[in-house]
């Protein structure tokens, strides 16, 4: 943040116009008027923050005032959140406290401040993620009041809205947090619009080159869209007219994210998305109870005019989402050809689709069938936080299941529905039913069949858990479950189970330590890990405790002379020990070894330069070597849109962006990502590429022909198959960069038969 300490007065107008301007939509709204103390705040936060500047050069004060605007005008929230809104940064950046607001302003809004004033360190110790603590505590305070993430959700909208002033390196990091994270969130809420905007914005600045082209592939193409619609949508409007509806149809275009996501997943160009726009019926009825009749009767009106595609229609009036989304969804064949997904719904169900009905909470209309859908899950989150995950990485992840989930409907044997992310097994069923159900289960009945433990579950099916007081968890159960309660819960059932085994190997390596006068120390640990090749302390513990890594027998002979390289493994791992981080000798003195001992003990690694997270990182070879290392994960090479990630040895990482692991690294390791760009030349990298067409005799010459000929391309290997007529090949070449990928792919296409070519990552 900037400091300055004028204000002009064209930034006075605007600063009051602005606040002018919520002030007015909350005026305009159905809540109680409590201008008196939203005006309060709103001088209070404007001198707390007077003289302090956003990056962007505008007065600081506009953030909150734009915060507060959208949790009132795109959330639909009152005074209490308006108020919050306004104070939100000031506790944190300021040396107002808690106490004061409660003092001032009551200690409902001082509640909300608390909550979304962001905490320092975190519960995951030195690794820890900052973003990962502070998202936790979002959620520990949501599960008390709702309002809490609503109005972070407004915050980080507009923080999105207002990215481009920051580092690249910044905008990788709260881009990724917000998809990985806050758009799901927002889905989970109810908050449609919101989350389509924050995954929007993500995309542009994550991949600015693509959501360019996107963008002016849609402008190009409105003209021809809207004739389409216009065929579409005439026919409809007859019908509605003559049945009497009050109603408003308009089509809906695919988000940005949408498209790119579509063209990457199956490998298509823009032009051949055809799903690009849905259409939505919006009707109005003043009597909810008759909602449904009219949902079925503008559907029975489409299905006469177009032809219904039998396996694409949802039901989500009689089923609503978890989210209290309702509408009934189908899909026809439009005037062009295409199949035109048709959306039906009430002007109270598109409201609580656009905003969510969390902003409906219970402070406004009481306790009802909405609120209730979302205080279960609120129940479920706050059940995964009060048994937080070792790592920030664990955590997100398990918050991942709960957020990203699409949704199937079960039935237990007395009828009661639950919902559950697709994919849910009937372990899953057990642990959301209760903890002890989840660890006894030995099998299921599914629609009154006997079924394993792991066995996968469909929208509608009936379950019983069959249980036995001698079944025991499994770590296995791991690899089947889908939601996070029964994740959390297992794994802390496994840590119980583990806990005296640890306790006991814990013991017996600090006895041999002392036996051996070697440190407990990190540095050690560490060294015990890596001979073991194990990742994690505890399980280092635990298998000493099992017995499964048995210390003395594992360095035998160090005991037996002549054994050079294991007779000085624990000398080494005493001096590295003892060795202080500037290079020194700490006072505790290490035994005397040989000359011959010492020119051969490993010696202590030079540190590395310190990587300036602020500034782009070149990825170039020098003398010879890379200064980067390519994820596994995705493989990028030089022209693919990547980001650097800096590993535990201070090695950058370099992750593609599309890739899923960089999403969760952006989101749990913000601090040590980095902007990168590839250097002219930065070497030779493996790519994979996808080859399927129509067989015929020679045509694989053809193909080793464009590519070890024609490009002079390295080829690494080749698998090709061939059923019945159609071929299918993966490829591996060594290519310097994307364009030449490029060329090789529109060669091959030139090939008689060959279908497509593609790049896989």
């Amino acid at each position: 943040m900037q400091t300055d300490s004028t204000v002009t007065p064209e930034e006075d107008r605007i600063i009051e116009a602005a606040f002018r301007d919520v002030l007015n939509g909350y005026l305009a709204s159905n809540h109680r008027k409590k201008v008196e103390i939203i005006e309060r705040a709103y001088r209070f936060a404007r001198q707390a923050h007077a003289g302090v500047r956003r990056r962007s050069g505008e007065p600081y004060i506009l953030h909150p005032i734009a915060v507060a605007k959208i949790a009132q005008q795109e959330i639909g929230l009152g005074s209490t959140s308006i108020c919050a809104a306004l104070l939100h940064d000031v506790v944190e950046d300021t040396d107002y406290t808690v106490e004061d607001i409660e003092r001032h302003f009551g200690a409902k809004i001082a509640q909300l401040v608390e909550g979304l004033t962001k905490i320092s360190g975190g519960i995951f110790g030195d690794k820890a993620s900052a973003q990962a603590e502070n998202f936790r505590k979002l959620l520990l305070t949501m599960s008390e009041d709702i309002r809490v993430v609503l109005i972070k959700m407004a915050d980080r909208l507009h923080n999105m809205r207002t990215l481009g002033s920051m580092a690249p390196n910044k905008q990788y990091k709260i881009a990724g947090e917000t998809l990985y994270i806050y758009a799901p969130l927002a889905h989970r809420l109810g908050l449609f619009a919101i989350k389509t905007e924050l995954e929007d914005l993500s995309f542009k600045y994550e991949h600015p080159k693509a959501w360019h082209d996107i963008t002016e592939k849609i402008k190009e193409s409105e003209e021809r869209r809207q004739a389409v619609y216009t065929d579409f949508a005439e026919p409809l409007r007859e019908k509605f007219d003559t049945m009497g509806l009050v109603y408003e149809a308009k089509a809906r275009l695919k988000s940005c994210y949408s498209i790119w996501k579509k063209m990457e997943s199956k490998h298509i160009p823009f032009e051949e998305v055809y799903d690009l726009y849905a259409v939505r019926i919006v009707f109005e009825c003043d009597d909810p109870a008759k909602e449904k009749q009219l949902c079925w009767s503008i559907y029975a009106a489409i299905t006469d005019l177009y032809r219904l595609h039998p396996e694409r229609t949802r039901d989500w009036i009689s089923t609503p989402k978890a989210n209290g989304y309702q509408a009934l969804h189908l899909t026809v064949m439009g005037p062009d050809g295409n199949w035109i997904e048709v959306q039906i719904r009430s002007r109270r169900m598109d409201e609580i689709a656009e905003k969510g009905f969390a902003a409906h909470w219970k402070y406004k209309i009481g306790e009802g069938e909405e609120e209730s859908e979302l205080t279960v899950w609120l129940r479920t989150i706050k059940d995964i936080l009060d048994n937080p995950e070792p790592s920030a990485i664990d955590f997100l992840d398990t918050l991942k299941l709960n957020l990203f989930a699409s949704e199937i409907v079960i039935f237990t044997p007395k009828g009661e529905l639950l919902t559950l992310p697709t994919d849910s097994t009937v372990l899953d069923v057990a642990f959301t039913l209760h903890t002890e159900l989840g660890l006894h289960c030995i099998a299921g009945k599914v629609n009154h069949k006997l079924v394993p433990l792991n066995h996968t579950l469909r929208s509608g099916d009936q379950v019983e858990v069959l249980t036995s007081h001698t079944q025991q968890p499994q770590a296995e159960w791991m690899d089947f479950l889908k939601t996070g309660k029964a994740k959390s819960r297992l794994r802390a059932a496994l840590r119980r189970e583990r806990q005296p085994v640890i306790a006991k190997g814990q013991l017996m390596l600090a006895d041999y330590l002392k036996r051996n006068r070697l440190p407990s120390s990190n540095a050690t640990n560490n060294k015990l890990m890596e001979r073991f090749g194990i990742e994690n302390f505890d399980e280092l513990r635990f298998q000493i405790g099992a017995g499964t890594a048995l210390l003395e027998d594992a360095w035998a002979d160090t005991l037996r002379p002549g054994v050079q390289q294991e007779k000085t493994f624990l000398k080494t791992l005493l001096k590295v020990a003892t060795f202080g981080k500037a290079g020194r000798n700490t006072t505790e003195q290490t035994p005397a070894t040989s000359d011959a001992e010492s020119a051969q003990s490993p010696q202590p690694k030079a540190e590395k330069p310190r990587i300036n997270t602020k500034e782009v990182y070149v990825l170039r070879h020098e003398n010879g070597q890379p200064n980067f290392k390519i994820a596994d994960c995705c493989c990028p090479i030089p022209g693919d849109e990547v980001m650097g990630f800096i590993d535990d040895d201070g090695e950058v990482v370099v992750h593609a962006l599309t890739c899923p692991r960089a999403l969760v690294l952006k989101a749990g390791y913000g601090q040590r990502i980095l902007s990168t760009r590839w250097a002219v030349s930065s070497g030779k990298f493996l790519a994979h590429v996808r080859v399927e067409g129509i067989d015929r005799h020679g045509i694989l010459r053809e193909i080793i022909a464009i590519i070890s000929t024609q490009l002079d391309i390295d080829l690494r290997r080749l698998d090709i198959e061939a059923t019945g007529e159609v071929f299918h090949s993966d490829m591996w070449v060594r290519v310097e960069d994307v364009a030449i990928v490029s060329r090789l792919c529109n060669n091959l296409l030139t090939v008689e038969g060959v279908e497509r070519a593609a790049r896989i990552q």
